[in-house]
């Protein structure tokens, strides 16, 4: 039987809808700077691009890790998790009847899984209880003790 879990960020907008929102930012903050520089304040305009660069950083930034995620996949024989962080993903398999789980102590403390000499954590995009409820799930469902 496969088990699998997918820990997420909650996020507002799709890069999508963000982009959209910064286009009608742009248009409005362009548009009420050109009446000003028309009427003779130059350095409207610049502090208005100033502006939006550093809004549409904040944007990019936002929009590059609006989809990460951590994919966890359990079969009988092998524990495999896909991670995609800002648009880079890594892929970890651990043998299922080796591993062992350690769940969060602290509030911030992520998942760690132990297989022979690897270590991976788990549960970065996902809040306290969301992580101590998959440690618990994995530790009932893993045959390691």
């Amino acid at each position: 039987m496969l088990h699998q879990w997918l820990l997420k960020r909650n996020c507002a907008l799709t890069p999508r809808q963000l982009g959209i929102a910064y286009g009608v930012l742009c248009c409005l903050s362009l548009t009420v700077a050109l009446a000003f520089t028309l009427r003779g304040a130059w350095f409207v305009i610049l502090f208005s691009c100033l502006e939006l660069a550093a809004v549409g950083w904040a944007f990019l930034y936002y929009a590059r890790h609006a989809t990460d995620q951590e994919r966890i996949f359990l079969d009988s024989q092998n524990l495999l998790i896909l991670e995609c962080n800002g648009g880079r993903e890594r892929r970890i398999q651990l043998d299922a009847t080796k591993t062992q789980v350690a769940p969060p102590r602290l509030h911030h403390d992520l998942i760690l899984l132990k297989s022979d000499r690897l270590q991976v954590t788990v549960g970065r995009f996902v809040n306290n209880r969301q992580r101590r409820q998959v440690a618990l799930e994995l530790q009932q469902l893993l045959p390691y003790k």
